[in-house]
């Protein structure tokens, strides 16, 4: 390779590229469980901890946590302009801002706190309640500072809807479907629970609380249909006319007391889990019926305490975190047999899923053998965690190398039966593709399906080629004829989890290189191209949440750890692949600043800080900051490196 200097950043050399490693995979070896897995924290907005301190509130549960913490934690979190943000540096989010402003209410800071005057004229700034989500709406529906007839009705005979008619729940994302099955009961006895004494948030109202109209925003488009659909269901709810209402409730609270995990969570997330104790409320479940109390231990297993703040994650993240920090330390040159590794693939061997979940619905001929992203969520494993377990496992060696190929051989089949019509993979299901249900009134975070796409596709195509697999020849080729389709006219690919243009071109990137390079190399150099021309002149990379509105920003923003190592990982596996790039001095000179960035970057401790938020759960709607992915993606990125350069070296 030759060594090129990126403009004002001077190329590090072989020695200090090692001692990053090594400093590196040093801190992430400290930072392992006795158990062998790794899990920090996943951080997201303050709506999260905002509904935990209502729901503790409606339970009587609140005295035995710290609130006062949580008081402080979105305190903190309030920004100069009065308001909270949805990810770091948005400018504020006026549902996030109305959610907490509320909680603190409930916690006792008066309206004429100073903060929350500033908070109160950012709300109303931004057009008050009125103009807030419908989930925020009904938060405060339940606390008695909203109507009731502002929300949408979820009549409960969608549960006795079959599985084979053109629309069931199960046409549902796993998660929308997870949360709206206990709002069916929830939403069907429409309670308000008194939990401040009387308090209200009128002030919140732009326009008076005396002017405001309890209905549905209309689109002006024909989605406006389910407008009135959902007031023919008001008025069956108001004349007690609601058919198959009891069947359809009992049915889903079967559901619900079906998919509890023994640990208490449902569906691995805080939504689910905050709406099946809400519904279990109404049913009226006692606060020691073994449901409940797993319920809420659950969603303090979830709580992130410190000296001064206390918090709940959106979700838990341990096998993904673990999977991604084994591939990392294994890349490093840790030894593939090396006892943290050793503990850490037995823990993965362990929490395979065996049995069978919400997926066979639609997929009845796969058999269970896939992973999940939490501790517990055996009805939700994900396609995602699955390819990247494989490829952590596979990059390992353990005293039980039988049971890993087993396991291994168990999981491409399951990926292989999740295949899509489309070509591609999706996250949970296969085909939940009803784009139509996004226009729901209910569905206002755009997220009630789980379709194909590029990140989840390429993730499956790099599995096959890191690990040498082979999947049914036909079904390899329609998953790369999806991939190279969705590439888009500059060479970029959309990422769907994670921030964003950055995130699915390195992905595809890096499948198309490892799968095929020689084949594919009209795509992998478009978007080379497209990489290189949106570097910062740091030599990093950096594209802000706001992409997922404004197209003109993709592959824009300050740089970060995370996303420089999405780049540099493309680019090298690339290079590796396609060896006469390396020919390309402007391809060089960009992969030397890339690595002088992450270098120069690294704390004493062998860590990387960026306050970016570069996960993507919701485009546009919610996102989240992985503590670990500004750890291990720049360690895999400086290991390829590393090794790429020592190649060259050997070759003379």
């Amino acid at each position: 390779m030759v060594i090129a200097v990126f403009p004002s950043v001077p190329c590090p050399s072989t020695e200090q590229v090692r001692q990053a490693i090594a400093a590196s995979r040093d801190f992430l070896l400290s930072e392992q469980y006795p158990d062998g897995y790794w899990w920090s924290e996943l951080e997201s907005n303050v709506t999260i901890t905002a509904e935990v301190v209502i729901l503790h509130k409606i339970w009587g549960t609140a005295a035995q946590r710290p609130l006062e913490k949580a008081k402080s934690y979105l305190l903190q979190q309030q920004r100069d302009h009065g308001g909270w943000e949805l990810y770091y540096g948005d400018g504020g989010e006026l549902s996030t801002s109305v959610e907490a402003y509320t909680a603190l209410r409930i916690l006792g800071v008066p309206a004429t706190d100073p903060a929350l005057l500033k908070a109160k004229n950012f709300i109303v700034g931004r057009g008050g309640i009125s103009k807030s989500r419908i989930f925020t709406k009904m938060h405060l529906a339940l606390i008695g500072c909203y109507d009731w007839r502002g929300t949408p009705s979820i009549p409960p005979w969608v549960m006795l809807l079959p599985n084979n008619f053109f629309f069931n729940i199960y046409e549902m994302s796993s998660w929308a479907r997870s949360s709206t099955v206990p709002l069916m009961i929830v939403c069907d006895q429409k309670p308000v629970y008194d939990i401040a004494q009387g308090l209200r948030v009128d002030e919140l109202y732009a326009e008076g609380v005396e002017n405001v109209q309890y209905k549905l925003p209309e689109s002006g488009t024909i989605w406006d249909i389910f407008i009135g659909l959902d007031s023919l269901f008001k008025l069956q709810e108001q004349v007690k006319v609601v058919p198959l209402r009891e069947q359809g409730l009992a049915l889903a609270e079967k559901w619900i007391l079906e998919r509890q995990e023994v640990s208490g969570d449902w569906g691995g997330i805080i939504p689910a889990m905050l709406n099946s104790l809400l519904a279990l409320k109404v049913l009226g479940y006692d606060l020691h019926d073994p449901y409940v109390q797993r319920g809420i231990a659950a969603i303090d297993n979830f709580a992130v305490e410190t000296e001064d703040s206390y918090s709940i994650q959106a979700c838990v993240s341990p096998v993904w975190d673990t999977a991604w920090v084994v591939r990392a330390l294994a890349e490093a040159d840790l030894g593939k047999d090396h006892p943290a590794l050793v503990k850490a693939g037995q823990w993965l061997l362990d929490k395979q899923i065996l049995t069978y979940g919400d997926w066979q619905i639609k997929n009845p001929q796969g058999k269970p053998g896939a992973w999940a992203f939490e501790f517990d969520n055996n009805f939700y494993p994900d396609i995602d965690d699955t390819c990247v377990v494989m490829m952590a496992l596979q990059g390992i060696t353990i005293p039980d190398e039988a049971r890993k190929q087993g396991a291994i051989d168990k999981a491409l089949q399951w990926v292989a039966t999740m295949q899509c019509k489309t070509g591609g993979w999706a996250a949970f299901d296969i085909d939940n593709d009803q784009d139509w249900l996004n226009q729901l009134p209910y569905g206002d975070l755009r997220a009630m399906i789980d379709p194909s796409t590029a990140d989840i596709t390429a993730r499956v195509i790099e599995m096959l080629g890191a690990c040498g697999l082979t999947m049914d020849s036909q079904g390899v080729e329609r998953g790369l004829a999806y991939l190279l389709q969705e590439q888009e006219q500059d060479g970029s690919w959309f990422g769907r989890w994670g921030v964003n243009y950055l995130y699915g071109t390195s992905g595809a990137l890096s499948a198309l290189a490892i799968y095929d390079a020689q084949r594919f190399a009209p795509q992998i150099k478009a978007a080379i191209a497209w990489l290189l021309s949106c570097q910062n002149a740091d030599g990093g990379w950096g594209e802000t949440c706001e992409s997922y509105r404004n197209k003109q920003l993709k592959g824009k923003g300050n740089s970060t750890a995370s996303q420089t190592a999405w780049a540099l990982i493309g680019l090298l596996d690339a290079l590796k692949y396609l060896p006469s790039l390396g020919q390309d001095a402007k391809l060089t000179t960009a992969i030397e600043g890339s690595v002088a960035f992450l270098v120069q970057g690294q704390t004493a401790k062998g860590t990387w800080e960026e306050a970016e938020f570069t996960g993507t759960g919701f485009p546009c709607h919610f996102y989240i900051r992985y503590h670990y992915y500004r750890q291990y993606f720049p360690l895999i990125a400086l290991a390829r490196y590393n090794h790429l350069t020592t190649s060259a070296e050997a070759l003379g």
